[in-house]
């Protein structure tokens, strides 16, 4: 009698997957696809792309270790139709099964080409819930209701009482629900953060590595270093890696940044989470269990568990609830296109290259570096939206659109006029030199606005609230800016709006031909 075909995506590599939660190993087949349009849809960074395919084959081979009947449609088939819905319908020519059983995607496009495969293939196809998030998209229905701003911070106080993280007696652990304040500091001089684990590529990640440079060595990135977990058994050991080593300072300086550290006391485990090869509920259970055991500070312990119970499941809800119009806006009516710079990393400002650099090299860069350097930059430039978010889908192994795009297009750029952040994270050069070292070794001078050597954060951030002045008025949280602006002298303010457009129109890329 036919079984099922168990589809399987490349960032739903869980044993706990919802889509095989009933598999009956001897009627049942389960299919894993690498096709070449989710590596080119966006010019993805091989070490993202290296990634996904060799955790798909070690996922692979996991299951066939337990006794399930696997069909993994390699890239390199020389059949492989290269597109999900193609590799659907030859499977269902091989195998004949009697009904598709997925588990939700994460992306609108792909759930959309799913919804159309009833009709198309003949067969029932059940999409079920995906139940390795804390919340569901019923719950963030729920909690949104028929609110016009959607806060995170209410969002993660609801699921703090709903998963009991960090709570006594109905109450937050601490009195407080979150202690942002004390996670401010810049990195003292001498403090050398501990290295990450490392996971030195066997022989299929170097399979797959070989592959990738073949096909893919065009695109933005570096495949040499190449680190990351590609095993749940490896990213658990990444988890304890970091409970054991960097929890305890990760709270006070989770916004720092640093010359020559580009992880600092970060978790590094976003790719392992977005992938499914960690459980949201795993890594806020070992952060809660070392606060208890006295092995970490609250403030460290709380910053890392609203980083996945709060932001995490918080983007998810809102990009189900918002797509597909969410990636249209543009609220602040910005058209500029990306400079040259965030492909080269040579635009004369060293947080921009170190950031750029950085993210050629590793795939990764963290939230403040995305946040406030190359998201800051774009805010203030004013570059299309598209742009800024494709971007940031390619050139992050742990970019994935549902976790992306909100971060980008609401946290980073405010394109979508305030329904994610009250304000713009919009800041000049003074946050960058606070927070980071970068500054006293740039050509750009961070304490000037104007003139030869001025720091482009200055006059862009200037030029910035001189725009947008009309579009903030009423905004009580741009009060102070734009207070400062109406006492400026004129004549220094059409100065610093004169470096903006003359820097900008400097870095402009090239029409094509």
């Amino acid at each position: 009698m036919a079984g099922a075909l168990r589809v399987v995506l490349g960032d739903q590599l869980s044993p706990s997957l919802s889509a095989l939660e009933d598999l009956d190993p001897a009627r049942d087949v389960v299919l894993l696809m690498e096709v070449e349009g989710e590596c080119t849809y966006a010019r993805h960074h091989p070490q993202k792309i290296a990634l996904v395919l060799s955790a798909m084959r070690h996922f692979s081979r996991a299951l066939a270790a337990r006794g399930v009947r696997v069909d993994h449609v390699r890239l390199e088939d020389p059949a492989n139709t290269h597109g999900f819905s193609g590799e659907v319908a030859r499977a269902i020519a091989r195998h004949r099964p009697a009904r598709l059983v997925c588990t939700h995607p994460g992306e609108w496009r792909v759930l959309e080409e799913m919804r159309g495969w009833e009709a198309a293939l003949g067969l029932p196809v059940e999409i079920r819930e995906d139940g390795r998030f804390l919340a569901s998209l019923a719950f963030f229905r729920r909690w949104a209701g028929a609110k016009t701003q959607l806060r995170m911070e209410f969002f993660y106080r609801e699921m703090r009482r709903a998963t009991g993280y960090l709570m006594e007696g109905g109450a937050p652990v601490g009195g407080a629900w979150n202690f942002d304040a004390e996670n401010r500091k810049p990195l003292p001089r001498g403090l050398v953060p501990p290295p990450a684990p490392r996971f030195p590529p066997d022989e299929i990640t170097r399979e797959v590595l070989d592959m990738v440079a073949r096909r893919f060595g065009g695109h933005f990135g570096a495949l040499e270093g190449f680190n990351w977990p590609v095993t749940g058994q490896q990213a658990r050991a990444a988890l304890a890696a970091f409970i054991a080593e960097r929890l305890p300072r990760f709270g006070d300086f989770q916004d720092a940044m640093a010359e020559g550290e580009a992880t600092l006391f970060h978790s590094l485990l976003s790719t392992s989470l977005n992938l499914g090869l960690l459980l949201p509920r795993e890594a806020c259970d070992a952060a809660e269990a070392a606060w208890r055991a006295g092995r970490a500070p609250l403030n460290a312990v709380e910053g890392f568990i609203r980083q996945i119970l709060g932001w995490r499941e918080y983007v998810r809800g809102l990009y189900w609830l918002k797509m597909p119009r969410y990636r249209a806006l543009n609220a602040l009516e910005a058209h500029r296109a990306l400079p040259e710079f965030y492909w080269t990393g040579e635009s004369g400002m060293r947080c921009v290259d170190s950031v750029v650099r950085q993210t050629r090299d590793l795939a990764y860069a963290h939230h403040i570096q995305r946040l406030m350097v190359t998201g800051n930059f774009a805010l203030l430039a004013g570059i299309h939206p598209d742009a800024v978010n494709d971007w940031y889908l390619s050139v992050y192994a742990d970019a994935f659109e549902w976790v992306e795009l909100p971060n980008t297009h609401g946290m980073a750029i405010h394109a979508d006029g305030g329904i994610m952040a009250s304000k713009p994270y919009a800041a000049s050069g003074a946050y960058i030199a606070r927070m980071s070292d970068h500054c006293a070794r740039c050509r750009f001078d961070v304490k000037r606005s104007a003139g030869e050597g001025a720091c482009p954060f200055n006059f862009l951030y200037w030029d910035f609230i001189a725009r947008h002045a009309e579009r903030f008025a009423a905004n009580p949280r741009m009060a102070m800016p734009l207070a400062t602006l109406r006492k400026m002298d004129p004549a220094k303010l059409a100065a610093m709006r004169a470096e903006a457009r003359a820097f900008l129109d400097r870095h402009a890329p090239l029409p094509p031909g």
